[in-house]
């Protein structure tokens, strides 16, 4: 497939412009609508962004944006490939398990710095450079387990969603003091809960299985979570066919 058979929004995406024109150089390109409107999601949020917003702190109007977006939803596309940048190198001599590790952690610290990211719409698997890139990075990690490619692409989805999920519920707590919600959550259920109506729900509070461990309560959570990922992953390895 050529690139004039290609969608024009993956031509944008992989920045495969047309031919240029002949005359004066193009003012405003997609780079340039890109990184303002990046700008504005770091400080207002994705609901900050909107195609008139990102013409105004450009110094056009909207209709001139439509030359290098074609919808705001593109351009949210857009947002996320830029922000998320290309992956770091991770290594190829520390096994899968670590490899998994540092990317889970590389992508998480990622959205920390760009927040909105976990805000933009699921359209389809990764298509850009910089998401392909990522892909790449987690599937180098699992070259040599033995998976099948279809299997590695489901860890790449289940450590995608875990890591956002993490993000998502982190964002969610930061209002409050997780480690006092999760506090008061345990000890007032302790009391409410009928151990002959909820037998097992409240042996667990019994427990006092909410009192939240030492350190960052978001911390535990997230290496809580992909422990067990990485632990059915091991499982799946072990009676995969070599």
């Amino acid at each position: 497939m050529g690139d004039r058979e290609l969608p024009a929004d993956l031509r944008r995406l992989w920045r495969r412009a047309p031919s240029p024109r002949l005359g004066r150089p193009a003012e405003l390109d997609v780079d340039r609508v890109v990184a303002a409107a990046v700008d504005l999601a770091d400080r207002e949020g994705l609901d900050g962004v909107t195609l008139q917003k990102v013409a105004q702190s450009l110094g056009f109007t909207k209709m001139a944006l439509y030359r290098h977006v074609g919808s705001k939803n593109e351009l949210f596309e857009l947002m996320a490939d830029h922000a998320t940048g290309p992956a770091p190198e991770f290594g190829e001599d520390t096994g899968w398990r670590d490899g998994v590790r540092r990317w889970a952690a590389a992508m998480r610290a990622r959205c920390a710095e760009h927040p909105w990211l976990v805000d933009v719409p699921a359209a389809g698997p990764p298509r850009g450079p910089n998401a392909v890139s990522w892909m790449d990075a987690l599937l180098r990690a699992l070259r040599d387990t033995g998976l099948a490619l279809g299997t590695q692409a489901g860890v790449l989805s289940m450590i995608s969603g875990h890591v956002r999920n993490a993000v998502v519920l982190a964002r969610q707590y930061a209002a409050a003091d997780q480690a006092e919600v999760e506090r008061d959550y345990g000890r007032a259920l302790a009391e409410l809960v009928d151990p002959a109506r909820f037998p097992d729900a409240a042996a667990l509070f019994a427990v006092s299985a909410f009192e939240p461990p030492p350190g960052n309560p978001a911390d535990h959570d997230f290496e809580f979570g992909l422990n067990l990922i990485l632990d059915g992953i091991a499982a799946a390895i072990a009676v995969s066919p070599q």
